[in-house]
């Protein structure tokens, strides 16, 4: 079912109204549809180059409204909408315990969802349920969607098609390392 859903919304990059379809695949995957908005962009960024920048605003716009969504949901209907949402992503199990840490680091946690594959759609909903402040939760949201929708559309701006195979299949472990790296580095700057 998820490769026919893939499919399906990869066939929008090819539709008149692809920058539609890229807004609300951006604005729904942030709280609750699997399918990352990157499907999209990366296709239509190919194949317009000179709107690679309007995709990305596009893309960022439309996750932002989409993740306030998602902390509309946490905060207003956790246990009839979120919940299910996170049990079917299967992380019901550690929601007690991620609510007591996840303030303490709740801009780290928006940040690193943002922009690494970890499904940004949880931690929408895990902001609005801890009830992370709203200011924080939308700052980091821009900074993180920004980076990674724009990081995305400048490399396939930059290296057309040849780097796109890179960005499907490692982008996600890039700035998952590069995450790693910065939290390792504040980490060692505390404790020396």
């Amino acid at each position: 079912m998820i490769r026919r859903l893939y499919d399906w919304t990869l066939a929008w990059a090819q539709h008149r109204h692809a920058v539609w379809a890229l807004a609300v695949v951006a604005f729904v995957e942030s709280s609750f549809f699997p399918i990352p908005p990157d499907i999209l962009l990366i296709p239509m960024v190919l194949a317009c180059p000179r709107k690679a920048w309007l995709y990305a605003s596009v893309a960022l716009l439309a996750s932002v409204l989409g993740g306030l969504l998602g902390y509309g949901i946490g905060a207003f209907a956790f246990d009839s909408i979120g919940e299910p949402i996170l049990s079917a992503l299967g992380k019901d199990h550690a929601m007690e315990e991620f609510a007591t840490r996840f303030n303490d680091m709740g801009f780290w946690a928006v940040l690193t969802a943002g922009v690494t594959p970890f499904p940004y759609k949880v931690i929408t909903i895990m902001s609005g349920w801890t009830g992370m402040p709203l200011f924080t939760f939308v700052a980091t949201s821009i900074l993180a969607r920004g980076l990674r929708f724009f990081l995305v559309a400048a490399l396939i701006y930059r290296f057309g098609a040849p780097i796109r195979t890179f960005i499907e299949r490692r982008l996600g472990l890039m700035f998952t390392l590069a995450v790693a790296l910065l939290f390792g580095g504040f980490a060692l700057v505390r404790y020396l």
